[in-house]
């Protein structure tokens, strides 16, 4: 029997394989063809190996981690808004709840209260105070809504545009609704001084017209207040104005233009109805303002003269904080809350009715 040599192996090596290429044949050897013979496409000897099926029960894993990630963002969220969720439940809800609770009660304190039912409700509706308070709040919200809208409407035409000169202009319109309405309130009232020397009776006198009593008389202080109201809330509305006319398509103008029609056709048909939730969003904030009076009737007459600017708010502030009658008063802030919530339902449906 012949026995291998000792200093080699008994099984042959194999002959070096050479880098697979489309030159090549499939044993990795070179493979001559002619010239102008296309190399057929031929696949790696190295592809990958089938890819397995989907597995069912990885998309069973995959969704309580997806629900469990969600409800943690969602609970990072009400944690970033507990604290002033904390301070609006204990400077805001809490005492609107022990507002309504003190309507229904005949408030003593130190006597322990007592239990009135609806009355103070009755007194609020057939109280000739209230039911006049109630009216010239109406007249002083309607009259500031629209006031301030069509005010601040012309002065939004009047500084649309990018000019620099136009930011100095708005900047100063807005001044007074940043500033205090105290200090408006003082300035107002030392414009309004009834004799001959105060500011605006000097501009009335310089166009011939005689000094006008203003805020003593019975028949203009609730227009001259409505005036300091416009005065504040028309920048304001001004600023919203250039926001809604900045976001108006400009290639409308372009083709209405081009079709003919006059710059007063361009602002009816293609200005008013682009701006129409713009209308919408400002009188319910203008109209929850006028509604909201207080610190400018307060400072400015107090209700006087004779009651003929008295609204409800200064009114529920005198029954409760100076003659003592705090369940009356919070039946009337209670009607205000149901008023101004009925307010905004209202428009806030003629909106969608709008829009459809």
């Amino acid at each position: 029997m012949t026995r291998p040599y000792r200093g080699t192996s008994a099984v042959p090596s194999p002959p070096p394989r050479h880098n697979w290429s489309p030159e090549r044949g499939g044993n990795g050897y070179p493979t001559h063809r002619p010239a102008g013979v296309a190399v057929p496409a031929q696949r790696s000897p190295h592809r990958h190996a089938a890819a397995a099926p989907p597995d069912p029960f990885a998309r069973r894993d995959q969704a309580p981690r997806r629900r469990r990630r969600r409800y943690s963002s969602t609970l990072i969220a009400w944690l970033f808004l507990m604290p002033a969720l904390i301070l609006f439940t204990y400077f805001k809800f809490l005492p609107m709840l022990q507002g309504a609770k003190m309507s229904f009660y005949n408030v003593r304190p130190y006597l322990g209260d007592q239990f009135v039912g609806l009355s103070n409700y009755g007194a609020v509706t057939t109280d000739p105070l209230f039911t006049q308070a109630i009216l010239q709040t109406v007249l002083l919200a309607v009259g500031t809504t629209v006031g301030s809208i069509l005010v601040g409407f012309v002065l939004a035409l009047l500084l649309e545009g990018q000019a620099r000169h136009l930011w100095l202009v708005r900047t100063a319109a807005f001044i007074p609704v940043v500033t205090t309405m105290a200090v408006v309130a003082e300035v107002w009232r030392i414009m309004y001084y009834p004799s001959g020397g105060g500011l605006l009776n000097s501009i009335l006198g310089v166009l011939g017209l005689g000094p006008e009593p203003f805020l003593v008389s019975q028949h203009q202080a609730l227009a001259s207040v409505m005036l300091v109201g416009i005065w504040r809330g028309a920048p304001y509305d001004m600023i919203i104005f250039l926001a809604g006319l900045a976001t108006v398509n400009r290639n409308l103008y372009e083709a209405a233009a081009v079709d003919g029609a006059s710059r007063w056709r361009r602002f009816v048909h293609v200005t008013l109805p682009a701006l129409r939730p713009v209308f919408s969003i400002l009188a319910i904030l203008a109209a929850l303002r006028g509604l909201r009076s207080f610190t400018e009737v307060f400072l400015l007459t107090n209700g006087a003269p004779n009651g003929s600017t008295e609204v409800l708010m200064t009114l529920i502030y005198k029954l409760g904080l100076e003659q003592g009658k705090l369940g009356v008063a919070a039946a009337g802030s209670m009607v205000l809350f149901v008023a101004t919530a009925l307010l905004t339902l209202l428009v806030n449906a003629w909106r969608k009715r709008a829009a459809r």
